[in-house]
């Protein structure tokens, strides 16, 4: 890890074990849906948008060609995803193209001017993709924000996008990302010292504040992110503490009920936290399956899913954070017989003690999952990012094997103890006509890689029960 003179840091990974003639890039900023301000919710998304120019022609960009075009050109891939406490860019390329992919990447931070035709073109495309979210995303939006007031949706709301102007996304963008909200991860088949030249060189005056007013409004920004901006996790705040909160009934394909927890601090009380990551495995591996095929008192499941983290991505948000179960009620089951029968699943954990080889079992499935994805390139800078800006203090991904197999099954009794002494929000899943939210408590999870440049609505499933490491597909362009 190295610091530019403007505070950007910059970690280069050498991994050509894993990198095989390629390299990636991920920018990773502070900036995300909580940074939105009043009244324009999802400029942090729209931002993400316009880093992704469908054509140039401007200063940054002489040649006429988009960011996604040039890295196409060069063989590579991008994306990027807008998540409640960060963005991230993302960028694949042959090692060779290193070079011109950190140039282009530098230019388009440089070159930011967006316009007013192309800023209503982005927002006509983030309306399209909130009237294609999928139930899942609006169940953990609802839980994170009855459980934590006041935190946002980073997908945006489309009536107050519709209003948005020039002034206010430079503004935005100039007070978001400067040097010291950013960490620049790059991974691959590389030599670092060759890769920090060219980074000193191209990025030498990104993110610097030049003017008195751009100074006022960062030192703004700085006020209420200033933990994230100095290597610290965002204050979360404390969860409401009431039992059990009721929100509102959300429209869904069948009838359902979501329970959402708070999970702990994945930096202040990290053990806790994994151990919530094996729970949710326990549960979705071995506990809920058979559940869902049983009967409980004539009351019965169609189904039964549980997701550790943002969106089922633990490991890829600092605090707050979810564990959020999505189960199907059976006709005649009632929203309070189905929140019970999950207690009673928790309670048979917490009551324990846990079999040793269902334990292992989890432990082994979360495993699996950071063994087939240690080789990702772009999992990896990602990760690198992230730890850095949202989980300092974290001994970066190849030290997480090793933090799982301490997990003891005494700690994931713990962990359920918790679920089922602590708040948690219950929110009614019915099928009727759907409508769109005029609000939403948090992202829902689509993507649109920044080389496609049509719209496409993806939800993740809800049926992963913590097996993923970050990244995944976020809020994306």
């Amino acid at each position: 890890m190295s610091v530019l003179p403007g505070g950007l840091r910059v970690c280069v990974e050498s991994v050509p074990q894993y990198g095989r003639g390629l390299a990636a890039v991920a920018l990773t900023v502070a900036a995300g849906g909580d940074d939105d301000p009043a009244g324009r919710h999802g400029t942090a998304h729209l931002v993400e948008h316009l880093m992704f120019p469908r054509s140039g022609g401007g200063s940054a960009d002489p040649t006429g060609e988009g960011y996604a075009a040039l890295v196409a050109g060069a063989g590579g891939v991008c994306n990027a995803e807008t998540h409640r406490d960060h963005t991230v860019f993302h960028t694949t390329v042959p090692a060779e193209s290193l070079p011109d992919a950190l140039a282009w990447e530098a230019r388009r931070l440089l070159g930011f001017v967006p316009t007013e035709d192309v800023i209503r073109t982005e927002t006509d495309v983030i309306g399209e993709e909130i009237r294609g979210a999928g139930d899942a995303g609006r169940s953990w939006e609802s839980a994170l924000g009855a459980l934590y007031p006041g935190s946002r949706d980073s997908f945006g709301t489309a009536a107050e996008l519709a209003g948005i102007t020039v002034g206010e996304v430079e503004a935005f963008f100039r007070a978001h990302y400067t040097a010291r909200r950013m960490v620049l991860s790059v991974v691959g088949d590389v030599d670092p010292a060759g890769v920090m030249a060219v980074v000193r060189a191209v990025f030498a005056g990104v993110g610097v504040i030049r003017v008195a007013g751009e100074a006022g409004a960062a030192e703004g920004i700085r006020a209420a992110g200033e933990a994230r901006a100095a290597g610290e996790p965002r204050a979360a705040g404390e969860p409401r503490t009431a039992r059990e909160i009721r929100t509102a009934p959300l429209p869904s394909g069948r009838p359902g009920v979501a329970v959402g927890h708070p999970l702990p601090d994945p930096v202040a009380d990290r053990p806790a936290y994994l151990a919530q990551a094996v729970l949710a495995q326990v549960l979705g591996r071995s506990r809920l399956p058979a559940l869902a095929r049983s009967a409980r008192d004539g009351h019965r499941l169609t189904s039964a899913t549980v997701t550790c983290g943002y969106h089922g991505q633990w490991l890829a948000s600092a605090a707050p954070d979810l564990t959020l179960a999505v189960l199907g009620r059976a006709p005649g089951t009632e929203v309070d017989a189905a929140v019970g029968i999950w207690r009673s699943v928790l309670r048979a954990v917490a009551e324990g003690p846990l079999p040793e080889a269902e334990h292992r079992r989890a432990v082994n499935s979360l495993l699996v999952a950071w063994h087939r994805q240690a080789d990702s390139l772009p999992t990896r800078a990602v990760a690198l990012g992230r730890d850095a800006l949202l989980l300092p203090g974290s001994a970066g991904p190849d030290a997480l094997p090793a933090e799982l197999r301490r997990t003891t099954p005494a700690e994931v009794a713990a962990a359920a103890r918790a679920l089922l002494e602590g708040p948690a929000t219950v929110t009614e899943l019915a099928p009727q006509a759907r409508t769109v939210p005029t609000a939403r408590a948090h992202t829902v999870l689509t993507a649109r890689a920044g080389t496609e440049l049509a719209p496409q609505a993806r939800t993740v499933p809800i049926a992963r029960a913590g097996t993923e490491l970050a990244p995944q597909k976020g809020t994306v362009g």
